[in-house]
Formats: structure tokens, C-alpha cells, sequence
């Protein structure tokens, strides 16, 4: 990238900006909490769920314990997982870290609602809240069931796929919790079967497939499997979990083909593998998943980034599968040296301060990459 010296000014200066925007913004959230209002004591000593998509068994920090030597600092804090929204409408769990305090379940759903604070983490991380502003939650958790009450400024959402986004984040957000499995819904205290729009809030919802592609209209929903497949953001800061119906066994074999043919709409997710590139082989030995794809794999490394997040999507894909512990990668039956780890297993698909730092560190790049 060749820039004068004029427009590397600008650049250093809006990198300054963003960074002191980053700051503002945690010194902002650490200073109004993760909620405006009380904890409800219904969900008083809910944890987050130990199988969060994507993952394997969290560690201490990620379930809100402090491992010993910990500073007071880190003991004051708990890993909670939030679902956003990018702009096309894909939900979007990310990992934050926010202050340790009775309601989690409660203070969670609350980070999700539209207002100063919580858009200003969201646009930090690419992302937006799917609660409209000044929306009221009242919750209780009881023998696994969850009860939300929503004030009324729910029943003025924009269309069905905004209430559909809103009232599936909040079902996959509880139910990240142990102590949820299934989720009951009252709007402004009143039981309702559908929002203005037509989406359906009446019965119990349980954990279900997240960013439902749309099937074909020849595909048979019956004869079919969902398989998860993960895929990079077109902004390239995040992770984005689909749900294909597959024909086939929605096993790693078919997972990893499947990631191979891309996402169905290249203009809002980016393919894992190289355009070109096709898939050999899928053997799994000993708990590692070992992938080999034709030549054009090399060409990955052209990418923005490296090819960071592709192996990272590519590695969520293969692990989510039960005695998969690691991945390798073959091009023509060569070993392919990822370099730097980055085939190594993360603790969750996004987490917020990673997020921030690999933006910063790629446009730190960027910038300083003349020919």
C-alpha cells in the first residue's frame, strides 16, 4: 500500500482516533456495569453453559471461576456470551468479559438492548444489538425453564426478520446458560402467540439450528440433516456459525465438503478455501482430522489477513465433532506448515478483546506495509 505523507498523516490519525474510541468505550462500559437496572433474583447464580457452540470444555475464566493467584481484578470479572448481529442479519456470538454480580442470565440480555453503552461494544466489535432501545426485561429461571417478560417496545420492530433475529438471540443466549433449556416468553406481562409482525412467542423454545440458510425449493426438509459450518464475516473481524441442510450424514466428511462449495451468498460471508481449490481427502486418526486439499490451498496466505480466520472457521468446522481434538492440513499430500498456531483449537469462535486487538493490529499492518 503506497501513501504520501500527507495520507499517512490522516491515516496515524484516524488509527489514534479509533484506538481512543476503543478506550472510551471500555472505560464506558466499566463504569455503567452491564445493566441499567437491578438484577432480577430469578436467575441468581445462573453460569454460563460449559458447551458453548463451537468449543470445547471452557476453562475457569470462561465459566466465571478465578484460577488461584488470580488478581482481584480478574476474580471481579466473568466470561458471558452475547448474540449480535452483523448487517445482513447473521447472529453473532461473542465472548465478553463483564463484571461479576448476581443475574448473569439477566445482565447478559441486557447487553443486547439498543442504547448508548451497549451499541458503542457492538460497533467496536462490527456488530449491532437486537433489542430496540429501552426495552424492560423482568426474568426468572426455574427447573430449567426460563420465564422473560419484554416491555411493549418489542411489538414495534422494524419487520418479522428483525422479531425473528430478536427473539431467537435471546432463546440461544439463555440457553448458553446451564441452568436453561427451555425458554418462555410474556410481552409488557401478557402471554401473546405472535409479535406485530407474525413471529411466534407463544409456547416453550429450545436451542435450535442458528442462521438457518434457506432451503431450495426442491429440498425435501424431512429427508435432510443440519450440519453447522462457520464462515468469515465479510468485514473479516468475526466468525459466523450457518446451519445447512445436508442429504448427506452431517458428519465431519460431509462438513468439510460442504465449507469447501462456500457460503451461499458470497457477498455477505467469505469462503473458507481459495476459489479453485478442491478437497481430496478427510481422514481422522487418533482424534486429529487430517485435511488434504489440491494445490490452490496455497493460495490462501493471499488473503487480507493471512488466511488467519479461514483456518480458524476451518478448525471450528472439524472440532465441533465429538473425539476431534485438533486439525491438519495437506495440499497434494504434503503437510501444510500453518505457521504462528493458527491452526490451534480457540476457546470460542469470537472473543470481544481479540477482536479489538486483531482490527488494530491489521490496520497497524496495513499501514505500515509500502512497496
Amino acid at each position: 500500500m503506497n501513501l504520501s505523507g500527507n495520507q499517512r498523516r490522516m491515516y496515524l490519525l484516524a488509527l489514534a482516533l479509533m484506538v481512543i474510541a476503543v478506550a472510551l468505550a471500555c472505560a464506558w462500559s466499566l463504569w455503567r456495569g452491564p445493566v441499567d437496572a437491578a438484577s432480577s433474583s430469578g436467575d441468581r447464580g445462573a453460569e454460563p453453559s460449559d458447551r458453548p457452540i463451537g468449543t470445547p470444555a471452557p476453562d475457569d475464566a470462561q465459566t466465571g471461576a478465578s484460577p488461584a493467584g488470580a488478581s482481584a481484578e480478574s476474580a471481579s470479572k466473568v466470561s458471558t456470551i452475547v448474540y449480535y448481529q452483523d448487517n445482513y442479519g447473521y447472529l453473532v456470538p461473542v465472548m465478553c468479559s463483564v463484571p461479576m454480580e448476581d443475574g448473569i442470565a439477566k445482565a447478559t440480555l441486557n447487553l443486547m438492548v439498543q442504547s448508548v453503552g451497549n451499541d458503542m461494544q457492538a460497533a467496536r466489535l462490527g456488530l449491532r444489538t437486537v433489542l430496540p432501545e429501552n426495552t424492560r426485561i423482568d426474568l426468572d429461571i426455574s427447573n430449567g425453564l426460563a420465564r422473560i417478560d419484554l416491555s411493549k417496545e418489542v411489538l414495534d420492530m422494524a419487520d418479522a426478520a428483525a422479531e425473528s433475529n430478536m427473539i431467537s438471540a435471546i432463546v440461544q443466549t439463555l440457553t448458553e446458560f446451564d441452568s436453561v433449556d427451555r425458554v418462555e416468553f410474556l410481552i409488557d406481562g401478557q402471554k401473546r402467540d405472535t409479535l406485530t409482525h407474525g413471529t411466534k412467542v407463544s409456547g416453550a423454545f429450545t436451542r435450535g439450528d442458528i442462521n438457518l440458510e434457506s432451503a431450495e425449493p426442491t429440498l425435501s426438509l424431512s429427508a435432510c440433516a443440519p450440519v453447522t459450518l462457520y464462515f468469515p464475516a465479510d468485514s473479516g473481524a468475526v466468525i459466523v456459525p450457518v446451519t445447512r441442510m445436508v442429504y448427506s450424514k452431517p458428519d465431519i466428511n460431509t462438513a468439510v465438503m460442504e465449507l469447501a462449495k462456500g457460503p451461499t451468498r458470497q457477498d455477505m460471508l467469505e469462503s473458507v478455501v481459495p476459489a479453485g481449490c478442491g478437497l481430496i481427502d478427510v481422514k481422522v486418526e487418533d482424534g486429529v482430522a487430517k485435511l488434504n486439499f489440491t494445490g490452490e490451498f496455497v493460495n490462501l496466505v493471499q488473503n487480507s489477513d493471512g488466511g488467519r480466520m479461514a483456518l480458524k472457521a476451518l478448525v471450528l468446522t472439524c472440532t465441533q465433532f465429538e473425539g476431534i481434538r485438533s486439525v491438519e492440513i495437506y495440499v497434494d499430500g504434503q503437510k501444510y506448515d500453518a505457521a504462528q498456531g493458527e491452526l490451534g483449537v480457540p476457546s470460542f469462535m469470537n472473543v470481544a478483546d481479540s477482536i479489538v486487538y486483531d482490527y488494530i493490529q491489521t490496520q497497524s499492518a496495513m499501514l505500515f506495509d509500502f512497496e
